[in-house]
């Protein structure tokens, strides 16, 4: 009976450590199997084929060298917007080195920064700041290869797997059209690239050759860079001279369900101000708006957002990064200028 009874006791531990080091490993099995052989993969290459005369061979041979990455499962599931209140976002990007660096990067690149705002009606001050945000005037443009990044969310991260199929086909296809090794690219853990950190469909719809080398190269290239940007919120509906944000007063009675989340403009100015909202003579009444609410450390603000505000959500759609962008440009702008911060800085 002992003798039983030691042995059950040995079965159900062994079970239970063969249980426990099996979802230890699972990612790492997940990861053991090469893209080039799992059914959905060999679906993709297939469209690829059709849908643009790829070569099969050479895409298994390139997925077999794609590999997934666990750490960007990760860092999608928690993006800085969702988790942080707006008074610790601003506080990413309204630093005193970054407008200083804002201001060195308008003085190194002012003759393109000048004809693009000629070209595509889009204040320096903006592009600037976008590139600021988005990678510090090109000193963090992402650490992952783009093939890792868009193959692990387009195979293995569901809620989103048809967006990142068609950003994977994009990139693919980019590739080719710009002579690039898909393997040798990096972005940011969600695919984007280059300086404005384009996805490869904005890439491929918005990048300019701005320098007229031939090729569109905002990889490496600042003129290409800060061509696309502009480029890219003139077509977006950018309204040059335009304001983009106002801050509001908070008197305590502003009507709560004329809140939103900023990335639409459901207001008629005019009828904000019959609302007894004080708004500056500057915004005309028959201008679209949006009320935005934005978490202080102590109470709330609240902004009255644009259509300048509005065009930047179409680059990041979030009304913290809109704030934060024109926040940024403003500051930059003011430092250029030699004055301070309208809205601040962080330490």
């Amino acid at each position: 009976m002992i003798v039983k009874s030691w042995l059950a006791t040995a079965r159900q531990s062994v079970i239970r450590c063969s249980v426990v080091i099996g979802l230890l490993l699972l990612p790492g099995l997940v990861s053991a199997t090469s893209y080039a052989d799992r059914d959905e993969v060999r679906v993709f290459i297939a469209e690829m084929v059709a849908e643009h005369g790829f070569n099969a061979d050479a895409l298994r041979e390139l997925f077999a060298d794609a590999e997934r990455s666990d750490s960007i499962l990760e860092s999608i599931a928690r993006p800085a917007e969702r988790v942080r209140p707006w008074y610790d976002y601003r506080c990413i990007f309204l630093t005193s080195s970054r407008v200083t660096q804002g201001v060195e990067f308008w003085e190194e690149n002012a003759a393109a920064l000048t004809r693009a705002e000629e070209t595509y009606g889009v204040s320096a001050s903006m592009v600037v700041a976008i590139i600021g945000v988005e990678t510090l005037y090109g000193r963090h443009k992402g650490r992952h290869r783009v093939l890792d990044a868009l193959s692990t969310l387009a195979f293995d991260y569901p809620p989103r797997s048809a967006f990142f199929r068609r950003e994977l086909k994009e990139f693919l296809v980019l590739a080719e059209e710009e002579g690039k090794d898909p393997r040798s690219l990096y972005g940011s853990y969600a695919g984007a690239m280059g300086y404005g950190q384009f996805i490869p469909s904005s890439y491929r719809a918005y990048a300019v050759d701005f320098d007229g080398s031939g090729v569109r190269d905002i990889w490496d290239n600042r003129t290409d860079a800060i061509g696309s940007v502009a480029n890219y919120l003139g077509v977006h509906g950018w309204q040059d001279g335009e304001p983009v944000a106002l801050r509001v007063a908070d008197n305590g009675s502003i009507d709560e369900a004329l809140l939103n989340n900023g990335l639409t403009l459901p207001h008629r100015v005019a009828d904000l101000r019959l609302a007894g909202l004080n708004i500056s003579t500057e915004v005309a009444d028959g201008q679209r708006a949006a009320l935005v609410e934005k978490e202080l450390a102590s109470g709330r603000e609240i902004w009255l957002g644009l259509q300048n505000f509005y065009v930047i959500t179409r680059y990041n759609r979030s009304s913290m990064y809109a704030l934060a962008v024109y926040q940024l440009a403003a500051a930059i702008e003011a430092a250029r200028a030699g004055n301070e911060a309208p809205y601040g800085v962080c330490q």
